[in-house]
C-alpha cells in the first residue's frame, strides 16, 4: 500500500519567493513558519510565522527580521518548559551579494505571537540546523565550512536552546561526502537516528559519540522524518523524481534504508519539510514552484 493524499492546500503565496518551511501542533494550535524573500537565493530574508485552529484557515501572526541580515531556514520546537523556540541562521553578503559570514539565532516566545529578538548563539559560519528534544535536552547538528569539503558537522546539545554543548564529530566513511543539513531523532531504546544530507543515515548509542554509518542511492535535499508509534519511521525531502525533476518526495525509512514512495504535488524549486504526526495522519508542510512561483503548501496524508 501507499501513502494516499488526503488533501492539499496552498496556505502562502504573498512574497515573491516563499520557502523553507516547519510545521508544529503545539497548544492545540498549528504553527507555520518559513522564510519571505526576493528569491532562492541571497537576499534579504525575513521569517513569517503563521496560526491556524484546523490547519484550513491561517492567520499571520508573527514577523522576525534582523537588520541587515538573511534569516533562512526557520525550524519551530518547544522546550521541555513549554516556550516555543524558533531556530534560524543569519547570513552575511557583501554589496554585490556575496557570501561574507554566518551564524546560528534562537528566538524565543510564549504565545507564538510575540518573538524575542533573534540571539546569536555559536561561532561564526556555524548553521544549526533544527533541534530535537528528547525529555529534558535538545539535539541538533551544526554543519561549520563552505563549500563540499572540508565542510564539517558536529552533533551538540542544549537545554535551553541558548547555550549548546559539542558532543561529537561526523566522520563519514568517504571524507568527498560531507554532513550538510541533518534531522535526528531518538528512538523508544534511546538510540540516535541521522538523517544527513546528501546521503546518509547514522545511528548511534547513548552518549552519542560514534556513529555507525549508511550510505544511500538517493539524493536529499532538506531531509527531515518521523517516528511514529510503533517506530515506523517516514521521511520527506527534495529528491528526484522518474522524470529527473525535482521534486518533494515521501519516503520508508529505517536505520539503513530510504525508499521513496511518493511525490507530493511539486517541481523545480520545493522541499523543506514540517512534519507533525497527529490524531493517526500525517501533516505536511511544503514550498513548491510548481504552480508558477515558490509558495508554501500544507498536505495531510494517511500513511500505510
Amino acid at each position: 500500500m501507499k501513502p494516499e493524499l488526503l488533501s492539499l492546500t496552498r496556505v502562502w503565496d504573498e512574497a515573491p519567493h516563499s520557502a523553507f518551511t516547519d510545521l508544529l501542533r503545539h497548544g492545540g494550535r498549528w504553527w507555520c513558519t518559513f522564510r519571505e524573500a526576493l528569491d532562492h537565493g541571497p537576499s534579504l530574508g525575513t521569517l513569517r510565522v503563521l496560526s491556524s485552529e484546523d490547519g484550513a484557515g491561517w492567520t499571520r501572526v508573527a514577523e522576525v527580521a534582523e537588520p541587515g541580515v538573511d534569516l533562512r531556514d526557520p525550524k519551530l520546537s518547544v522546550r521541555p518548559d513549554g516556550r516555543m523556540v524558533l531556530l534560524t541562521c543569519a547570513c552575511v553578503y557583501d554589496e554585490e551579494n556575496n557570501y561574507l559570514t554566518r551564524s546560528p539565532r534562537v528566538c524565543f516566545s510564549d504565545d507564538g505571537v510575540s518573538w524575542t529578538a533573534p540571539a546569536r548563539f555559536l561561532a561564526e559560519d556555524h548553521w544549526l540546523w533544527r533541534v530535537t528534544w528528547h525529555g529534558e535536552v535538545g539535539y541538533g547538528v551544526s554543519k561549520l565550512g563552505e563549500g563540499s569539503y572540508p565542510r564539517r558537522g558536529f552533533l551538540y546539545r542544549t537545554r535551553d536552546g541558548l547555550e549548546w554543548e559539542w558532543l561529537t564529530e561526523f566522520f563519514l566513511p568517504r571524507e568527498t561526502w560531507t554532513a550538510s543539513e541533518t534531522t535526528v531523532r531518538i528512538l523508544d531504546d534511546e538510540r540516535m537516528v541521522a538523517l544527513v544530507r546528501p546521503n546518509w543515515i547514522g545511528v548511534s548509542s547513548p552518549p552519542y559519540r560514534e556513529f555507525e554509518w549508511t550510505e544511500l542511492e538517493e539524493r536529499m535535499g532538506g531531509p527531515n522524518f518521523l517516528v511514529l508509534p510503533g517506530g515506523r519511521m517516514w521521511a520527506c525531502a527534495r529528491g528526484r523524481h522518474l522524470d529527473g525533476g525535482a521534486a518533494t518526495v515521501l519516503s520508508r525509512m529505517t536505520e539503513t534504508e530510504y525508499e521513496p514512495v511518493m511525490r507530493l504535488p511539486s517541481g523545480g524549486d520545493c522541499s523543506y519539510p514540517g512534519m507533525v504526526w497527529h490524531e493517526g495522519l500525517l501533516w505536511m508542510s511544503y514550498y513548491s514552484s510548481h504552480e508558477g512561483k515558490a509558495c508554501i503548501y500544507l498536505a495531510k496524508l494517511r500513511l500505510p
